[in-house]
């Protein structure tokens, strides 16, 4: 690789990583990545504790649950590349002192502001650790089938923490106080730290040039605009609502000034030329259009299945494990699809698996049926996985090296965009379909009618109020316009997948591994056990 620099050891002294097996160090980063995958969803069982021990105002709360994606989907695009710039396992060691400090922090908080401080430093740390993750692998992984299977098994693992964020956290809760969902960070970042630094490679990218500060918080600013005026989208404010208003147009306004500076540097701090690779370009959008038509969908079938149905949260948990499952499936047999069919075939029918699987689930009524429901999930789970585990495997292997950390944050960062663009647009649209048939149920008020349009929850509360024959037409009403606002929001997002199949056609037919012996079973072994650009 031209351009590349390896420093030789001091004497007697091995460079830390140089003898590291790539398969250990693929177990260290998916630690990291399990932290903080886990650390996303934890809290969300916690709020009511949360609630009753510190009484946060309504604002407050939102921010202590909001805070952490927010600011970790901000900073992505700056720690990523700051990490091409001074070193990849430099900025992956900071974010785990990080993490453990603001964990330790946020455990021990007594008042709502200090745990929001808290949180905005676990989203500090979080951005510090998550494009790292996939910058080292890509280095560490030089032959691309066996970077495949890499980065199935650290997807399989984001999808293991993400789902065992809300059932860890209610067996703490049961046995301990709230702050035990945080504690639990640091035992693990004690161990992370020094066996991080001895096993994993240190590695760079280009260092033509200054590094772009003022590009940097561009795009931390522009982001942190954007995703926070998707977000009160998303909660239900209005459109026009001032805040959100200003926040998406002063974030939108930063971020295209950031592209546009970006394309008169010489040493840019992102190569947009990455984008006219359609190969990049269409992974980047078929990310955004996955996580856009699910994550909505996702949250909308939890409030089916427990205001519906009537399921308690551990059962709303358990049916929602099979998805799970079928994504690690998914994830662990995507190197051999990935080989086997190529990215185009297997992007663009993850996408139209995931969009049977959503059609059928339109099926679902006000009875329970979970024959059914485990069916959609399973399919679902895994037509999502390999959607996503095709996508990410396409968008690092056309990413230059020296870009790798740039290009894993901007994977991380479509990603955040299309689950807060897919709550707010699948919300609105089941806002529209549900309200409506609450406009006029017979002996109800048209004021307790225009309360009860505003969530299925509300109109509960609502209806336990007016109680009598009122009371269950309105329970009645608003659980069949719930079905209906979930039916009509399944199609819109079956056609957003359908949309996604047809952008997967212009990924590559075939696994391009470059020279023709680079995707040899065994030719990695052959290699350095750790080649980088840079090693100290």
């Amino acid at each position: 690789m031209s351009g590349t620099t390896t420093a030789a050891a001091p004497s007697g002294r091995r460079p830390p990583g140089a003898g590291a097996n790539r398969w250990v160090v693929l177990v260290v980063l998916c630690v990291s990545l399990l932290l903080v995958a886990v650390d996303a969803t934890v809290l969300h069982v916690a709020v009511p504790a949360v609630t009753e021990d510190l009484k946060p105002g309504a604002i407050e709360l939102l921010w202590i649950v909001d805070i952490y994606p927010l600011v970790c989907a901000s900073l992505l695009i700056l720690f990523g590349t700051l990490g091409d710039r001074v070193g990849r396992r430099r900025v992956l060691l900071f974010g785990y002192g990080l993490f453990g400090v603001a964990s330790a922090i946020a455990a021990l908080a007594d008042t709502p502001h200090v745990l929001i401080a808290a949180r905005a430093l676990l989203g500090v740390g979080g951005a510090m650790i998550m494009p790292a993750t996939l910058s080292i692998l890509r280095q560490v992984f030089p032959d691309r089938r066996e970077r495949a299977l890499a980065i199935g098994i650290w997807s399989a693992v984001a999808a293991v923490g993400a789902a065992c964020g809300p059932l860890l956290g209610g067996f703490l809760l049961e046995h301990f106080w709230w702050g035990s969902v945080f504690l639990i960070n640091i035992p693990l970042m004690l161990v992370s730290l020094p066996v991080g630094r001895w096993l994993l490679p240190e590695s760079t990218g280009a260092r033509n040039g200054p590094w772009d500060v003022v590009g940097a918080l561009m795009a931390a600013g522009g982001l942190f605009g954007l995703v926070l005026g998707v977000k009160r989208l998303g909660g239900g404010e209005s459109p026009l609502g001032a805040t959100t208003l200003l926040s998406v147009l002063v974030g939108g306004g930063l971020l295209i000034a950031f592209v546009r500076r970006q394309r008169r540097r010489r040493y840019p701090l992102v190569d947009l030329a990455m984008f006219t690779r359609p190969a990049f370009s269409t992974s980047v959008g078929c990310i955004v259009l996955a996580m856009l038509a699910l994550v909505g969908l996702e949250l909308i079938a939890a409030q089916y299945l427990q205001l519906v149905l009537g399921l308690s949260p551990l059962e709303t948990g358990l049916r929602l494990l099979p998805l799970t499952i079928a994504a690690m499936a998914a994830g662990l047999a995507g190197s051999r699809m990935l080989q086997r069919f190529g990215p185009r075939a297997m992007v663009a029918t993850g996408f139209g698996l995931t969009a049977l699987a959503v059609a059928a689930l339109t099926a679902m009524g006000g009875e329970d049926n979970a024959p059914l429901m485990l069916t959609g999930f399973v399919l679902l789970g895994f037509g999502l996985e390999t959607t996503l585990f095709g996508a990410y495997e396409s968008m690092l292997s056309e990413a230059p090296p020296t870009q790798a950390g740039g290009a894993a944050a901007i994977g991380e960062t479509s990603y955040q965009l299309g689950a807060g663009i897919g709550i707010a647009l699948l919300g609105s649209v089941m806002n529209a379909a549900y309200a409506p048939g609450l406009s006029s149920v017979r002996g109800v008020p048209a004021a307790d009618s225009a309360a009860a349009s505003h969530s299925l929850g509300e109109a509960y509360e609502v209806a336990a109020r007016l109680g009598g024959s009122r009371g269950e037409a309105l329970r009645a009403a608003a659980r069949d316009s719930f079905v209906h606002g979930l039916h009509v929001t399944l199609l819109v997002s079956a056609g957003l997948l359908l949309l996604g199949a047809l952008a997967a056609l212009r990924l590559p037919r075939v696994m391009d591994c470059g020279a023709p012996a680079a995707c040899e079973p065994g030719v990695a072994r052959e290699r350095a056990a750790v080649p980088v650009e840079s090693l100290r």
